[in-house]
């Protein structure tokens, strides 16, 4: 899948600085607790220090809830790892694991303290993390658990280049998102892969003797759901698999652990192509060839370029 390209620069940085790689008191809230003091072992994530967690306490937010914060900390301000705490405690629903947040937030330069960017100024800018995720840092989920859809949170972590920064972010909803297509089952063309899934859901396919690939995109409809058409400018939620044509799993949101939530005008153009229209609740089958995929050429930084492409995919939801 491309990487993200159109979600403005703090929204790559929020939703980057969430997730593990290579792989606050604030005048509006009625409780600070205090910031995460423990990384579960096997995530190979150390647990903050005592600096740490005194440093992050030491960052004073102000500003209403439902407003963009103001942040004010001492220069240079560094953390060894990734520490969080809760600044305002939310008064909405109850955050619940799997649920898919949306969130929105200001990023701060440790540095320097200068504001690297801001969802605030734009009703689209949104970022979305789903509750338990296992590749968010365990501080996130720690923190976050038993909260509310309010609620304003400080997480500072060191970035590749040493340099630290510092998000604010609020909660600001929270959707019980399904982990499977639901719908009226759809008899496939004949000579296609033949899909089949296991209890969970999970797809696996079997590619018929003498199958070639096509030379046009291929959409066939395995599951109809009865939710909303997906438009162009819709983010969608999506568990997937996908393989090449020897069979070969490439990538995989149920061995990943969670689904895609992207914009599909950030997805390569078969996809585009062959969502639009169809509904939520469905489950998808797609064969791309290379020039919709990742183009004619394969290369050390595109090495399914080439390749014909088969997705299974369930839409989870669009929005």
């Amino acid at each position: 899948m491309k990487l993200r390209t159109s979600r403005g620069l703090v929204a790559i940085a929020l939703g980057t600085a969430l997730v593990l790689s290579g792989c606050a008191s604030g005048d509006g809230g009625s409780a600070s607790p205090s910031p995460s003091e423990s990384a579960p072992a096997d995530t190979g994530v150390a647990a903050p220090t005592a600096e740490d967690i005194a440093a992050v306490e030491a960052i004073k937010v102000t500003g209403d809830i439902g407003t963009e914060p103001t942040a004010e900390f001492e220069t240079p301000f560094t953390v060894s790892t990734a520490t969080a705490r809760i600044d305002v405690e939310g008064t909405g629903a109850d955050l619940e694991e799997g649920q898919q947040l949306t969130m929105k937030s200001i990023l701060y330069a440790g540095k320097d303290a200068s504001v690297l960017g801001s969802m605030w100024g734009d009703e689209s800018q949104v970022d979305t993390i789903t509750l338990g995720d296992p590749s968010l840092y365990p501080v996130l989920n720690e923190i976050l658990t038993g909260q509310k859809v309010g609620t304003r949170f400080i997480f500072a972590a060191p970035g590749q280049d040493g340099s630290t920064s510092i998000s604010i972010v609020e909660v600001t909803g929270a959707k019980t998102i399904p982990t499977r297509a639901e719908g009226e089952a759809v008899t496939p063309a004949d000579g296609l892969p033949v899909v089949t899934l296991d209890d969970t859901g999970k797809p696996s396919i079997a590619i018929p003797e003498g199958y070639t690939a096509p030379t046009e995109l291929v959409t066939q409809t395995l599951i109809k759901g009865t939710g909303p058409e997906v438009a162009a400018d819709d983010t969608i939620t999506a568990n997937y698999t996908g393989w090449k044509m020897d069979g070969t799993v490439f990538d995989s949101s149920w061995e990943n652990g969670s689904p895609l939530n992207i914009p599909l005008t950030n997805l390569v153009q078969g996809w585009q192509q062959g969502l639009v229209g169809q509904t939520v609740g469905s489950q998808v089958l797609l064969v791309i060839p290379p020039e919709l995929a990742y183009g004619a050429e394969a290369s050390e930084s595109n090495p399914l370029g080439g390749e014909t492409l088969i997705f299974v995919l369930d839409i989870l939801d669009a929005s």
